[in-house]
């Protein structure tokens, strides 16, 4: 039973009570399994491999759509703070030893010259320790090194958010996540007027420090790049939060009260859904690349886009066709092997419909938000994969499946995970406009049985957690997809501070 204070945090939030109840019935009943038809691949052509004549058309495409005057925004999920990234050093700041003991270790203070950071972090160990790096290395104090870089009172690297670190060197100067993303919006998403529309998630207690860079930085790459930029900022919504149970499944309570938990990353189709925009570019926070390596990028960004707004156009004109009623059965012919070989929607049995029903089915269909993602050949990194999925009105079409969406103890439904041919590196363009140009309700085409279920403790009691469908897996679940094969020079995430190491971003 809820108390009057639970009522008055759960007003406070903007949550209701019916909302409190579904999602306690999701811990109670769990999630179902996706039904899985195939791994999409190029083989099967559920993955586009765009040839050279091709990529042209797609490249003059998106060229020139944006001499059009639609509104083209880059949407960069930037919340997530970098503990994550630094888990292996913290490990060492806690460790019963002095020296860098493990692989790991090891490799970061043997090139702790090569990072982005380490003019900042030498002029930190000075002001806390009186000595710089290369001193407090050789005199083996190489902790007090680590707690200047992950320690408030250092750089706190710690507990910022990843868009805020120093990721890469140039001649002049050094850039962080955020800029690089500035400097991408630039080379592909500048409208005609030369506009340049950057969002970024970020949490609650970062925005400033997020605005203040931006403050610093954007004249100078608004001069070096001829662009206007338009910066905005949202934070995920607190009426996305879940509410915890414990392992009886009941409110989880901490203290008394109530315990919620953010939501996940699927809580930014809100963040989404609020934008004024035609096109929106994804791409997550630390997947950039130095200017010497940011060619395939920008191709491949510009790529995707061509085969979206091409297919959104193509869409558009058999809807207006649809809505005319005057139409061939030829031509509707026409329109499904459109939704069934472009779109890659297939019904068994579309050929018994009768024509009125089969209009009805055509738009539906046709009428819906629309997706490009690229998708890299798989090479072991953790990530959702695309598969060819049963759809609860019994269609089958591409989704971005994550391991756990997937039975895992039905050896057929395992071989599909286990030889999928690639993954999703989070490289999406979406159409999130209709052929009116009204904005679709993106909230309407979420599945809400695609959420994932977690444990956690608080305060040294167990708890699960629940998390809503993911931004690119269940809460897109109902939108076209169209997949399409990009190089795997175009993904080159940092998960781990070292990678910061690796020539691709040196």
């Amino acid at each position: 039973m809820l108390t009057q204070e639970d009522k008055d945090l759960l007003a406070k939030k903007g949550i209701s009570e019916q909302q409190i109840a579904e999602q306690l019935a999701c811990f109670e009943k769990g999630f179902p399994f996706l039904k899985l038809f195939a791994a999409a691949s190029v083989e099967n052509r559920g993955i586009m491999l765009a040839g050279e004549e091709a990529q042209k058309t797609y490249l003059a495409a998106w060229d020139a759509y944006k001499e059009g005057d639609k509104k083209i925004v880059k949407f960069v999920p930037a919340s997530g703070a970098a503990s994550r990234m630094f888990k292996n050093m913290f490990e060492f700041l806690g460790a019963d030893y002095d020296v860098p003991t493990t692989d790991f270790e090891k490799k970061f203070f043997n090139n702790i010259k090569n990072f982005a950071f380490y003019v900042d972090l030498d002029a930190a160990c000075v002001k806390n320790n009186g000595k710089g790096i290369e001193a407090l290395i050789s005199e083996g104090n190489y902790k007090a090194v680590v707690a200047n870089l992950l320690e408030s009172a250092g750089l706190n690297y710690g507990a910022l958010p990843k868009g805020l670190l120093k990721f890469h060197k140039y001649e002049d100067g050094v850039r962080t996540p955020l800029e690089e993303h500035l400097v991408e919006g630039a080379l592909y998403a500048a409208g005609k007027s030369g506009e340049v529309n950057v969002h970024f998630t970020v949490s609650t207690e970062h925005r400033e420090l997020f605005a203040k860079l931006v403050d610093e930085k954007v004249a100078q790459y608004a001069a070096k790049y001829g662009v206007k930029y338009n910066i905005s900022f949202s934070e995920q919504k607190p009426s996305t939060d879940t509410v915890a149970a414990d392992m009886e499944n009941k409110p989880f309570r901490d203290n008394g009260k109530l315990l919620f938990r953010p939501g996940g990353h699927g809580a930014l189709i809100e963040n989404l859904n609020d934008l004024d925009a035609d096109i929106v570019f994804i791409k997550n926070i630390d997947n950039v690349v130095p200017d010497r390596l940011k060619g395939d990028t920008v191709t491949y960004k510009k790529l995707l886009a061509g085969v979206l707004v091409t297919l959104q156009k193509q869409a558009f004109e058999y809807l207006q066709l649809l809505d005319s009623g005057h139409y061939r059965h030829d031509e509707l012919e026409n329109i499904i092997r459109f939704v069934q070989q472009q779109l890659h929607c297939r019904k068994d049995d579309i050929k018994d419909m009768e024509d009125a029903d089969l209009v009805i089915y055509l738009r539906k269909k046709l009428n819906r938000p629309m997706r490009v993602c690229g998708m890299v050949k798989n090479v072991g990194e953790p990530g959702g994969g695309p598969f060819l999925a049963y759809n609860p009105d019994g269609t089958v079409s591409l989704q971005i499946l994550e391991s756990s969406q997937i039975d895992m103890n039905d050896p057929e439904k395992k071989a599909m995970f286990e030889k999928g041919t690639h993954f999703n590196p989070v490289d999406l363009v979406c159409a999130v406009r209709d052929y009116k140009g009204n904005k679709f309700n993106l909230v309407n085409y979420v599945d809400k049985a695609t959420g994932f279920i977690s444990y956690k403790s608080k305060g040294g009691k167990e708890l699960k957690a629940l998390e809503l469908p993911g931004l690119w897996n269940g809460s897109m679940s109902d939108w076209n997809t169209i997949f399409v094969e990009v190089p795997l020079s175009t993904f080159n995430p940092v998960k781990t501070v070292n990678d910061l190491l690796r020539e691709q971003h040196q």
